[in-house]
């Protein structure tokens, strides 16, 4: 089985679809939220041309999401799947955010929980790296049983961020 990145995903929440171009403008308008990014070392992301560069590489990775509520029909976030080239059997979820008034509600771990279960298919561990001093998203992730396994510091997996910790959820068997 192949693990194609560009698939639509559904419950009764939400759709995850492929990411389009012409979502920018909507996306944008979560995304411009500077509370959003507080906990993020791209705090950029929520000004305009900040927000340009991570839209333009969110279509040029090929596995990232609109998430769409599926009560509004509106998109609400986005999230992504990337290859880890560097370890075998595993995929990373990540680059994710929401509109605020989604937090602390079903909908992060609805949208993980879709996003797991299908990576399982094809792979035994999902893994999720997170800056150091996001504790919003280090803790949504440990509810859905992520596990801390390490600490990269100017690891060059991701040089954008000088520190990420990462989780990582196995497949139970």
């Amino acid at each position: 089985m192949n693990f194609e990145l560009k698939v639509t995903l559904e419950n009764d929440l939400m759709t995850l679809r492929p990411l389009q171009e012409d979502d920018f403008e909507n996306l944008y308008s979560v995304a411009s939220d500077p509370l959003i990014w507080e906990q993020h070392p791209a705090k950029e992301r929520s000004e305009r041309e900040g927000f340009k560069i991570f839209f333009k590489e969110a279509i040029a990775s090929g596995g990232a999401f609109a998430v769409i509520d599926s009560k509004t029909g509106e998109i609400i976030g986005s999230t992504r799947f990337h290859r880890v080239k560097e370890v075998q059997n595993a995929i990373e979820i990540g680059w994710t955010f929401l509109a605020r008034k989604y937090w602390g509600g079903a909908y992060n771990k609805s949208m993980k929980d879709l996003m797991m279960t299908y990576a399982f298919k094809f792979v035994e561990n999902v893994l999720f790296y997170i800056h150091e001093s996001n504790f919003r998203s280090q803790k949504a992730v440990e509810k859905l049983g992520g596990k801390r396994i390490t600490v990269l510091e100017n690891q060059e997996l991701d040089p954008r961020q000088s520190t990420n910790v990462i989780y990582q959820v196995v497949r139970l068997k």
